[in-house]
């Protein structure tokens, strides 16, 4: 195909029609060389921090006091400033004041005798930490960061030179000025924020903010309000979204899971939904069973009467019935998922009680099922049907929720590619031979792979939640945003089977095993890595895989590391649930100018036990790659869109020049 004059003098109108739009911004040359001159000085500073967590699962305390001590990076930061002349013990306060400001200084306040003479010294070392944590940025970003209420204060003050001898009162008058008007205390509250912003440039979540613990709607607020995140779905996230959509199974299964937790709090005051139709339902149908295989998992401190156990088991029953039910109606409706073997309430005996399962007889270690009709089993009551519908509009109207899925959905994806790092939660769903399956999407039997079964299950999850004007359409990503959570070629859940049934009602635990895609036999696989590498237009030779999901066992040796350092998972076990398996308390992933390290935390005891005894996490470093030269914001995809602008606006200096475009004087 020739390039003809017509289209190439069509390409330069587009040019100058860009250009001049660019003008506006960047009027005369003079503004235009500032700009060029600012962006290529940002190229050579280093580039920001990024942590990334993953498989939160509501665990708020944790996550929170991680988010504030950057990983223990402001401690480092305390011992690389004052080292040498403060104490370990003072180095732990000041940290701690800085993790939790308002607690603490009401604390000092009983403790101190002269407490002006503290804020003079206090002020003092959170102006030097403040220093040590700015300086990789700009003073405009720094300056974007400030509280606006004490901007031009801690501005002035962070940027005093040591050299300037001639202003010593000055600077010494203003900490004074700050004491005797009486804000000494939002000044320091003020300050301690600033820092633990400006030690993580980027926070990536990948996957599973949601279930078990009871903070979920707390971590997602955090989130919410963060500076700089991006979130990669997990099961448990889809989950809520499909709930929120109003996805019947999804929402049946997700307060199946809180019944299962004794979790309601999330549910009931985080998101204001309504449980008594459920709990007025269950105790009227299951008044007399004890629901022994549903009583709740205890966590943490949590103490309940016997009552509320008993109360919890019959909800927990009576949810998870009616969401196999609705789960069978999914199943039958969509053949091409192929979850036949899940469809178990038609297979049940109800007179001997038992089940068949793979063509093996079962017996069930629960027969009360006094809301089955063994004729048509999938069938819900009259009486379900209004628990359903009451559930439903409660989700569909929690303002609350719909505001923390909808921002789940502008600031997250299925997968994200940044800095040379691929971020996804579970799997990409492979054969035995470490090739990409194939896998049928929709009833036209188009088959995807990889990147791009990926990309259309990402559509299909926004449809779900936003195609108001097509019914079908949202049905349709409705279910399959449920498929997300449960079936075989889920890459968010990467078993072939979910066994929720079988580990309730059958007691041989053979039947509770669920099989994991071959990826997980392939992820120590260098090849299989340059595979995932190639096939999202990564780099291998520089490339890493991160993921969530399954936890890491580091009690029995096993190492987040795989592949030689291209794939790192970073599930270490923030839900209690998982403490016990993992044999720690979670895992960050920091990516800094030095280069990757992984931090693996001890179990967080406590809010009140960090303020009041200052007891911090203990967190163990590993450092998994160092740099030879340090990294640049330059060498960052941030750098790669800089450098575009910086030709872009070379471009327009150039055409103000030959006088193609006039400035604007």
């Amino acid at each position: 195909m020739q390039y003809s004059i017509e289209d190439a003098e069509k390409d330069l109108n587009e040019e100058i029609r860009y250009l001049r739009l660019l003008s506006k911004q960047f009027p005369t040359i003079a503004s235009c060389c500032t700009e060029i001159i600012n962006l290529q000085a940002i190229l050579n500073l280093p580039k920001g921090t990024e942590h990334f967590l993953s498989d939160i699962h509501g665990e708020y305390e944790s996550f929170n006091h991680v988010l504030k001590n950057g990983s223990g990076n402001i401690k480092r930061k305390i011992t690389e400033v004052f080292g040498e002349i403060m104490s370990e013990k003072d180095i732990k306060s000041l940290a701690t004041l800085i993790y939790y400001p308002e607690q603490k200084l009401e604390i000092i306040h009983n403790q101190e005798e002269n407490i002006d003479e503290w804020y003079k010294i206090t002020i003092y070392r959170l102006i030097e930490v403040s220093r040590k944590a700015a300086f990789k940025y700009t003073r405009m970003k720094v300056r974007k960061a400030l509280p606006p209420e004490f901007a031009y204060i801690i501005e002035e003050l962070m940027h005093k030179g040591h050299e300037e001898y001639d202003k010593e009162e000055y600077y010494s008058e203003i900490i004074n000025s700050i004491i005797k008007v009486g804000r000494a205390d939002e000044f320091i509250i003020s300050m301690s924020k600033l820092i633990q912003r400006l030690v993580i440039d980027r926070l990536h979540i990948v996957g599973d903010i949601f279930d078990r613990g009871p903070g979920s709607d707390q971590v997602m607020e955090t989130l919410l309000n963060y500076h700089a995140v991006d979130i990669q779905w997990g099961n448990h996230d889809v989950l809520w979204m499909g709930a929120a959509a109003g996805h019947e199974a999804c929402i049946a299964t997700v307060i199946r899971i809180c019944t299962r937790y004794a979790n309601l709090d999330t549910i009931e005051d985080g998101y204001g939904i309504n449980l008594l139709p459920l709990a007025t339902f269950a105790m009227e149908f299951y008044s007399d069973d004890d629901c022994l295989q549903f009583k709740p998992k205890i966590e943490g401190n949590v103490v309940l009467s016997d009552r509320d156990l008993k109360l919890i088991a019959q909800m927990h029953k009576a949810i998870s019935i009616i969401q196999f039910k609705l789960e069978g109606e999914v199943i039958v409706r969509r053949p091409h998922y192929n979850m036949e073997d899940r469809l178990l309430l038609n297979k049940i005996n109800y007179v001997e009680g038992t089940v068949e399962r793979c063509g093996k007889i079962y017996k069930l270690n629960d027969s009360k099922f006094p809301t089955i009709d063994p004729n048509n089993p999938y069938a819900l009551t009259k009486e379900e049907r209004e628990v359903v519908d009451k559930l439903k509009f409660s989700f569909l109207n929690s303002e609350k929720l719909q505001r923390h899925i909808r921002f789940l959905l502008s600031n997250g994806s299925m997968y994200l590619k940044v800095n040379s790092n691929l971020l996804y939660h579970g799997c990409i769903p492979v054969n035995e031979d470490g090739t990409f399956k194939a896998i049928k999407i929709g009833s036209s039997g188009r088959e995807y792979s990889g990147k791009e079964y990926f990309d259309r299950l990402e559509i299909l999850v926004r449809e779900g939640y936003f195609h108001k004007n097509n019914p079908e359409g949202k049905l349709y990503g409705m279910d399959m945003t449920w498929y997300l959570w449960t079936g075989q070629d889920s890459p968010l859940f990467g078993k072939d089977k979910m066994t929720t049934f079988e580990r309730y009602f059958i007691d041989d635990k053979e039947t509770h095993k669920e099989k994991k895609n071959p990826y997980f036999k392939l992820e120590d696989s260098e090849e299989m890595c340059n595979l995932i590498f190639k096939e999202f237009g990564l780099i291998p030779e520089t490339s890493h895989i991160i993921n969530g999901h399954v936890p890491v066992k580091c009690k029995n040796g096993e190492s987040p590391i795989k592949a030689n350092g291209k794939l790192i998972v970073i599930d270490g076990g923030f839900s209690r649930a998982y403490q016990d398996t993992t044999g720690i308390a979670g895992y960050t992933l920091i990516y800094n100018s030095y280069g990757l390290i992984l931090v693996s935390h001890d179990p967080f005891e406590s809010t009140q036990k960090a303020i009041e005894e200052e007891k911090d996490i203990h967190s163990t470093t590993i450092v998994l790659e160092k740099e030879v030269e340090r990294k640049r914001v330059g060498d960052t995809d941030n750098g790669e869109e800089i450098k575009v602008q910086i030709k872009d606006l070379q471009m327009l200096l150039d055409a103000y020049r030959i006088g193609l475009i006039k400035e604007q004087i």
